[in-house]
């Protein structure tokens, strides 16, 4: 028999057109703030009275205002007719009742405490409440200040939306949160003048994506210039690269973009400031990312805009000017910022340029935020900034140029730390080439300015991502140790970069069919989790789950399941075998074979050495028959597995529901969740083939090396079937920079598959079958490692409480009990400073009956930065793991940290 749902969506679906035809849904749909297949009743057929008080002077700025129109559209939507009161005392007595206003009003306070339901003093926090105010009851629709009003009204708005019953959503709406991050930050980046002209240009683009951002509760956007390319050398296209010219002529400097018409520069100049009224506008803090200061570019004979006009002795005194004349013409610009390496085209350690442009932001004569990317950057250049008296954040990437799981690295490769070398002069970039992929040495707890994670767009530029549990990690991981919280690189960002910018389409799609109506409106899910999580990580799962439904019907869940399943194959496999740290050689969308044979496959290290094993780490440890507890590529593999299993699973029973599996919605679902599953499926084969190859080598094992040929069989296979799921779907170039790494189709990748596993099978078939006299141990050796490869969360957690916190320069006392079920015969201590610059210190705890003490010595915590360990433990039976370790959804934590007190 049907479900009571599968019956709902379909007296829903009889009815699908009716309200579309309204012009009420038309403007809502229009203003971005709701987006999706919703699929409505024929309405309530009553009325509301919305009273916003004017007496409170937040009711009355436009961002509210705006908002107030939202909700107004979206009742009138579902056939509920509104009618707009500026008092209470004015509403009949007997009408169902919205009372609009900011918690520093006093009808709002008062229906609030009738309701029991204090208002949080935390900046953006939102409530919805029924009470009593004045006599009438009334559903309170407050904020604790501007935004947080804005975001309860469309939270109002979204729930009447997307809710079967509009009045019952009045009536029983209850809802209490605030902020877990100060800062949930889009950034969308110009590339390419081929791509990202037209939606520059287009006001209603903007008009929707804006209105989107603040109704799933990001608080700043990112407009970003200047990030086409990772240094001024081979640029063919400049524009908005060195951004000035293309906005401005400055008084006293003749600098142009040679070829730029006047009217266009106007033209742009004219948009900025329009993009940046209607971004704030909507509540949104504006930030213009301004990522390039050179003006000549090396190996660039073919540029489109050379700059004319400047000398090494103007530049800096023109790049001033022309900062202070954008913001102050650009009076919605709240916060710049600046990436000042050697990448930005001016050298590091550029002392007297990096002054006067922040001289340029402090003359502009109003509180503009100063954001200095992170990558080598001195404390000496942040007291710079900080000088200038405005507010000043310093932005690590958050896992090197990709995604990783969502906590801090536990460690970063050697490789990433300055070794100095007897006789030799390092530079700053040298010495500070920690900076580059983490916090560095920048969460100091005596800071004078703020830390902005960036997350990278590395490992998800364009498949559909959508994973609660790892969103709701980065929520409560991205304010980690005071952090700001998190900057998203949107999706699609790169499209296009270096000059590989195509016409057309910017998602890619071969079929016409699956074209969104905006190049973002496909990742409408992703916009969602991200930012109902980052703000509160403990939000309720029916802000996306009212979406997914009114897409998918009763197909919702097992959507839902399958995305959230396939988009943490992505963000374990960076974590765990990151070939490179840097997005330019690694793009694991669309992977390029590394070589098991004559390559370095073996040898790739995990971001996070700390906690994974390479290959060849843990195939040393297999013939050598020692256990350091690091996560191995088996565990992993098994991981990868299981999630593309749970994914497949949830994706059949999906199109088992689907009520219209032709839909471009769900298309596109089921495409890219194949594509990512089977991604995890070639990669858990690849692993096992790496493995088995390495423990074929150290141990001259035919049998071994059987096993290799076998699993990388297996991967090749698996490929083929990503080829064929998007060979029609997706163009044959999608292309995100020059290289062939970072350009193509699944299908180009194959021949580099086919040839190195043709190389192994050759070096098989090459073996004497009876090399070395008894093979089989060293394919057992393996066997056995497979076997036992563990689930995330398998080990029993421990129970430890870390301190609560510790003085400086006072000793810190560690305790783990460990009950006598676990037949623990030896814990040893890692720690170090929340510094990745430093390396851990790990010693033994000692043991008192069923409890391991270790103190951590003044010394050592006589430093400006929190402290951070976790556990490595030995049973009597010679097995090792790691605790806290890695929960069962990979979203946590693995590891205890310990501030300061004063």
């Amino acid at each position: 028999m049907p479900s009571s749902e599968t019956n709902s969506f379909r007296a829903r679906e009889s009815r699908r057109d009716f309200i579309r035809k309204t012009t009420a849904a038309t403007a809502l749909v229009a203003s971005g703030t709701l987006l999706g297949t919703r699929v409505f009743g024929q309405g309530a057929g009553s009325g509301v009275a919305v009273v916003v008080d004017t007496s409170d002077a937040t009711t009355k700025t436009p961002p509210v205002q705006w908002a107030v129109g939202q909700l107004r559209s979206a009742l009138e939507a579902r056939g509920v007719s509104v009618r707009p009161f500026s008092r209470l005392a004015d509403v009949p007595a007997d009408a169902e009742c919205i009372l609009v206003g900011s918690r520093r009003a006093s009808v709002v306070a008062q229906a609030l405490a009738s309701a029991g339901v204090p208002v949080p003093e935390a900046a953006e926090a939102l409530v919805l409440a029924r009470g009593r105010a004045a006599g009438h009851a009334v559903l309170a629709v407050c904020g604790s200040d501007g935004r947080g009003l804005v975001y309860a009204l469309l939270e109002l708005a979204d729930r009447v939306y997307y809710g079967d019953a509009p009045l019952t959503v009045l009536k029983t709406a209850r809802l209490v949160e605030q902020p877990a991050n100060p800062i949930r930050s889009v950034a969308r980046l110009f590339s390419s003048d081929v791509e990202d002209k037209a939606w520059f240009y287009d006001q209603k683009f903007w008009t929707e994506y804006l209105g989107m951002l603040v109704a799933q509760r990001f608080n700043r956007f990112s407009l970003t210039l200047g990030l086409g390319y990772n240094a001024p050398r081979n640029v063919p296209d400049s524009y908005f690269y060195f951004a000035y010219p293309f906005l401005l002529t400055v008084p006293g400097f003749n600098v142009t973009a040679r070829g730029l018409p006047d009217a266009e520069r106007e033209r742009n100049l004219a948009m900025l400031r329009w993009i940046g009224a209607e971004t704030t506008g909507r509540g949104l803090h504006f930030q213009l990312g301004l990522w390039t200061h050179a003006y000549e570019f090396a190996n660039s004979p073919k540029v489109n805009y050379p700059i004319d006009g400047l000398t090494t002795e103007t530049h800096g005194p023109y790049c001033r000017a022309a900062l202070e004349q954008l913001l102050r013409a650009c009076p919605s610009i709240d916060g710049v910022t600046f990436r000042c390496h050697s990448e930005s085209g001016v050298p590091q350690g550029s002392y007297e340029f990096w002054p006067m442009i922040f001289e340029g932001v402090a003359r502009c004569g109003r509180r503009v935020e100063i954001d200095i990317h992170s990558k080598g950057i001195e404390h000496k250049l942040l007291d710079m900034a900080i000088k200038t008296g405005m507010p000043v954040n310093v932005s690590p990437k958050y896992w090197a140029e990709h995604m990783g799981l969502p906590y801090h690295q536990a460690g970063i490769q050697k490789g990433e730390k300055f070794q100095r070398v007897a006789g030799k002069t390092a530079t700053i970039e040298q010495e500070r080439r920690f900076t580059r992929y983490g916090y560095g040495d920048y969460l100091r707890e005596d800071r004078r300015y703020g830390v902005l994670y960036r997350m990278w767009p590395g490992t998800q530029r364009f498949l559909l991502w959508g994973d609660p549990a790892m969103a709701a990690g980065y929520g409560q991981l991205s304010h980690f140790c005071g952090s700001l919280g998190l900057e998203l690189c949107e999706p699609l960002s790169f499209k296009g970069r270096m000059g590989s910018g195509l016409p057309g389409e910017r998602n890619g799609y071969a079929d016409t069919a699956l074209r969104p109506a905006g190049d973002w409106q496909k990742h409408l899910i992703t916009y969602r989790v991200w930012g109902r999580l980052l703000y509160n990580p403990k939000t309720d799962a029916d802000g996306w789950r009212r979406f997914l439904r009114a897409e998918f019907g009763p197909a919702a869940r097992d959507c839902e399941g399958a995305l959230a399943q396939a988009s943490r194959i992505l963000p374990l496999v960076t974590t765990a075998h990151l070939p490179s740290a840097s997005n330019n050689s690694y793009w694991p969308e669309i992977y390029t074979n590394i070589p098991i044979i004559g390559g370095r496959f073996t040898a790739v290290h995990a971001i996070d050495p700390n906690l994974f094993s390479s290959i060849d780490e843990f195939a040393d440890e297999l013939v050598k028959a020692t256990r350091s507890g690091k996560y191995s590529p088996l565990d992993v593999a098994r991981w990868l597995e299981a999630l593309a299993d749970g994914a497949d699973a949830d994706l059949a029973k999906a199109k088992a529901a689907i009520r219209r599996p032709a839909s471009a919605a769900f298309r596109r679902l089921a495409i890219d969740v194949a594509i990512q599953s089977g991604t995890g499926r070639f990669l858990a084969q690849k692993l096992r083939a790496g493995v088995a190859y390495a423990v074929s080598q150290r141990k001259k094992s035919s049998a071994a090396l059987e096993q290799a040929v076998k699993h990388y069989r297996a991967a090749r296979d698996t490929w083929q079937k990503i080829i064929d799921v998007s060979r029609t779907a997706y163009r044959d170039d999608l292309t995100y920079g020059r290289e062939p790494v970072l350009r193509g189709h699944w299908a180009d990748r194959l021949p580099a598959i086919q040839s190195d596993l043709a190389a192994m099978e050759k070096a098989f078939s090459q073996l004497p079958a009876n090399v070395p006299a008894q093979p089989d141990k060293a394919a057992a050796l393996f066997a056995n490692a497979l076997a036992s490869a563990t689930k995330p969360g398998q080990r029993a957690r421990l129970a430890h409480v870390p301190p609560a916190s510790f003085r400086r320069g006072e000793p810190l006392a560690i305790e783990l009990g460990v009950p006598a079920r676990e037949s623990i015969a030896q814990v040893r201590l890692h720690y170090r400073r929340v510094n990745q610059g430093e390396e851990p210190r790990v010693v033994d705890l000692t043991r008192q009956g069923n409890t391991f003490r270790q103190t951590i010595p003044a010394e050592y915590t006589d430093s400006p930065y929190a402290v951070m360990y976790y556990f490595e433990l030995h049973s009597n039976d010679g097995q090792v793991w790691l605790s806290p370790g890695l929960a069962a959804d990979l979203s946590n934590q693995p590891y205890f940290v310990v501030r300061q007190t004063s």
